[in-house]
């Protein structure tokens, strides 16, 4: 079996990145790190595994401009699988139409509760006793799209929300790397 491509999108720290770098089991290959922050240190994280990296600024263009200029780059980088780990902009319909299926998202709770942006804050507000993590593919609606995977997190009486974001985010982290190697054998 060849190894699969793929691209992943970042903000910021990158641990999801990371964890996805890290997996031994790996039947697939980062063949770029894209980040809309200059500074995300997950542009680091990926130089130190020799992963080519692209930083398009979005603060730097006009959403439309942000919006063509990533559509290009990964059109032209012809990925498998585009792996949305932490990308905090909301994409195009055209870009999402222009990789049909190619294109999953990793957001920190049970889907479809608390969409969007602070996830975890959202849930911790709501008082939940349980939360998680949720990939799904990607459509046109926000966090909406078809469900391939979840993990519940429960919130304990000890938790501080500090910690349950750290609890989710290891959680994240095995889910994500499952998921991609899983994906990774089925197109």
């Amino acid at each position: 079996m060849t190894s699969k491509n793929i691209v992943v999108l970042i903000s910021g720290n990158g641990s999801n990145l990371q964890a996805i770098i890290d997996h031994k089991a790996r039947n697939y290959e980062i063949i770029c790190v894209v980040s809309d922050q200059e500074e995300a240190y997950g542009l680091s994280r990926a130089k130190w595994a020799n992963i080519p990296t692209q930083a398009i600024s979005s603060n730097k263009f006009s959403k439309k401009e942000f919006d063509a200029l990533l559509l290009k780059l990964l059109i032209d980088l012809n990925a498998d699988l585009i792996v949305l780990a932490g990308f905090m902009k909301i994409l195009s319909n055209t870009f999402i139409n222009s990789f049909d299926s190619k294109i999953i998202n990793l957001h920190p709770s049970l889907l479809p509760s608390f969409q969007g942006a602070n996830a975890i804050q959202q849930a911790w507000d709501a008082g939940v006793k349980i939360t998680g993590c949720t990939i799904h593919w990607v459509n046109a609606q926000v966090d909406s799209g078809k469900i391939i995977a979840q993990e519940a997190v429960q919130i304990t009486k000890d938790d501080t929300l500090e910690i349950l974001t750290r609890r989710i985010h290891d959680t994240e982290h095995k889910l994500l790397t499952s998921v991609v190697a899983e994906l990774s054998y089925s197109f």
